[in-house]
């Protein structure tokens, strides 16, 4: 019973290495919980202002980045951010709920260029940003583009390759480009 608690107790400690990885997180406006896991090629870039948090037992594997422009990251418990995934938070920022997956080479993006005017260039008309929701227990399938101003809602699939430019209903099985409905999951 004994060693059981002490096997515990490693398990569950934060090494040094960790402790040190979570403090340079911090000083870059990263607040993570605990059982993380981060590979160490991803990039945390907050250096245009904003912040990054993220919940418990979250993994955000090789390649990702997470790169604010001034918003807001947040993602929450027991996450799967696959490698390659690339995460903004312009604006009114994103907002990943918990028990979501989100494969491989994803780009989402919670900001659209203005382009009004054709007398100034698009660079330079700016950008305006509704934000990005993802609710509960979702899954992003490879190679997804989520545009500015979407929610997908709780219980959620989306297609690997689709191109999501308008919100879901909860438990929708969505595909294409544009992203359709395809089915309910209660179907």
């Amino acid at each position: 019973m004994i060693q059981q608690i002490i096997n515990t107790i490693k398990r569950i400690s934060v090494s040094k290495e960790q402790k040190n990885k979570l403090k340079d997180l911090a000083a870059k406006n990263v607040n993570a919980g605990d059982a993380n896991k981060f590979h160490d090629t991803v990039l945390f870039n907050t250096s245009a202002g904003g912040t990054i948090t993220i919940g418990s037992n979250t993994e955000i594997l090789n390649g990702c980045l997470l790169m604010t422009y001034g918003g807001s990251i947040s993602i929450g418990n027991n996450c799967s951010i696959n490698p390659y995934t690339i995460l903004y938070g312009h604006g009114k920022g994103l907002v990943i709920g918990n028990n979501v997956l989100i494969a491989g080479h994803c780009l989402i993006i919670p900001s659209n260029h203005v382009f009004n005017r054709t007398d100034i260039p698009i660079n330079q008309q700016g950008e305006h940003s509704k934000g990005i929701v993802i609710e509960d227990d979702v899954w992003i399938g490879a190679g997804c583009q989520i545009l500015d101003g979407v929610t997908i809602a709780r219980g959620s699939i989306i297609a690997a390759g689709s191109v999501v430019n308008k919100s879901t209903e909860p438990f929708s099985i969505m595909g294409g480009v544009p992203a359709k409905l395809i089915k309910k999951r209660s179907e």
